[in-house]
Formats: structure tokens, sequence, C-alpha cells
């Protein structure tokens, strides 16, 4: 008994100061935000000497005449249709695959679980040259529409392994009564997938919220700039004179929404996680 005590003294320690080492940086983060740049790479105590909001102030002004309350609306309208379509094509997907038999079913499967190994890299020039020809190049289309077409095999592999865990006795049952297949997964089963779903939401949301580098490709329009481009292009503006104090107002403020969608559904998401994974 005092053996089992001890041992799980240690590991609350552990887990304690791991916790502690993973979350020092967001909370030096957040203090940071109220120092003046002399302040900020003068001393490296965690909190100021005066509490200041005037990065907030003028970091929100933005660059030119762009504030970030422009960049966070062109963020939301990017985010929020590519996972709302994201969240739906896939499970629909997921669906077909889980609970019917067509004609090369297990091909399709193959080839879809296939592109999971594909660098991102290795399709972006083909996939920039076709989006280009559409004229899609400095619009969000580039990022609705793969979301519309189902473009992620990871997400739909992970709901396909929630939906076999599921009894098809459900789907029987609601034949009998008279749905549809198409009833039959809107009223019976996508309630109950709503673990996977929202884990399909989270895992979107930060790709999507966080992304760079694909936003730099297919975003030239500084009115279209999105969150991520806007923290960059406030650092490259300002030249030698970088007010590192503004970018890290700015930078804490992107975190915000992410981090709210997470701690509201991290109970959906760890059992759509752990469902996906052990009734396979």
């Amino acid at each position: 008994m005092m053996r089992s005590k001890k041992n799980n003294l240690i590991a609350y320690v552990i887990l304690i100061v791991v916790g502690a080492a993973m979350i020092y940086p967001l909370f030096w983060l957040f203090f940071a935000t109220f120092k003046d740049n002399k302040e900020l790479f003068g001393k490296m105590t965690l909190l100021p000497e005066h509490f200041s909001f005037s990065a907030y102030r003028e970091g929100w002004k933005g660059s030119g005449q762009f504030s970030y309350l422009t960049f966070y609306l062109n963020t939301f309208k990017l985010v929020i249709p590519t996972v709302a379509l994201t969240a739906i094509s896939t499970g629909i997907v997921a669906y077909g695959f889980a609970r019917f038999k067509f004609p090369m079913k297990k091909l399709l499967f193959m080839l879809m679980i296939s592109t999971l190994m594909l660098p991102d890299a290795v399709i972006m020039i083909p996939r920039y040259v076709v989006f280009n020809k559409f004229g899609w190049v400095d619009t969000y289309l580039p990022f609705w529409v793969p979301a519309v077409l189902a473009c992620y095999p990871f997400l739909i592999f992970m709901q396909i392994q929630f939906l076999r865990g599921i009894p098809r006795e459900l789907d029987e049952s609601a034949y009998m009564d008279g749905c549809n297949p198409l009833m039959v997964y809107v009223r019976i089963l996508a309630p109950l997938m709503k673990p996977s779903i929202f884990s399909v939401i989270i895992f979107q949301t930060l790709w999507r919220w966080n992304d760079y580098f694909n936003n730099l490709v297919y975003i030239s329009s500084v009115k279209n700039y999105t969150l991520s481009l806007a923290l960059k292009m406030s650092i490259d503006s300002q030249g030698a004179s970088t007010p590192w104090n503004q970018i890290l107002a700015m930078s804490f403020l992107s975190l915000i929404p992410p981090v709210l969608l997470y701690f509201f559904a991290q109970k959906y998401f760890v059992e759509g996680i752990t469902a996906g994974g052990i009734k396979g």
C-alpha cells in the first residue's frame, strides 16, 4: 500500500514538472505582452515591472490600412467553412466505406490510405497549377473545395474506425422503420458519431488556423491575409525596429480561439480518438 502511494506520488511529481515545463512558454508569452521592447530583451524575469496594454492597442492597428480585425475575420472566413465542409464530407465518405458494399471498395480504400504516404510537397506544385488555371488563387476556394471533396484521408479513416464500433443492428432497425440510407446516417449514426466529428473539427481547426505555408502559396492580397500571414508581415514590415511586444500580443490573441475550442470539446476529442483506436 505504501509502495503504491509512493509510486503515485512520484508519477504526480513527474507529471507536474513536465506539465509546468510545457505550459511555461504560454505564461511567458502572456506576461511578455505587457512589457516594452527594452524590458523584453533586457530582463529575463517572468513578470513585467509595469503592466501596460499599449502592445495590444498598437498591435491591433496592424500594418497599413488593414487592422488585425480584418485578419481575424479573414481567418474565420477561411477556417469555419473549411471545418464545417470537412466534417460533413468526411463523415459521409466514412459512412460509405464502413456500411456499404460496392465494386472496387477494397481497391479504393487502399488508394485512399496510400495517399497518406504522399508528402505534401509532392502534390503542391500540380495542385497550385490546377487551382491557378481555375482562377482560384488569391481566394479561399483552394481550401473550401478540397473540404467539399473530403480530401483528408486521415480524418476519413478515423471516422471509419469509429463507425465500425457502432452495431449494424441500429441501421437495420432504422431500415425496418422506413428510413433510407441518408436518413439512417443523419438521424441515427451522426448523433452517435459526435466524438469522432468533434475530433475532426478540432484537428481541422488547428491545421487551418495554424497553417502558414498553404496560406502563403494561395493568398497574395493583403486584404485576404489570415493571422499567420499578418504576423509575418508585421515582422517583415518593421525592419530592425520590430515591436516584438506587439507581435507577441497579437500572437497571444491568435491562440485564444483554438485553445478555447479544445478545452470546450476535449471530452469528445478524447472519446473520438480512443474509440477510433480500440474499436477497429
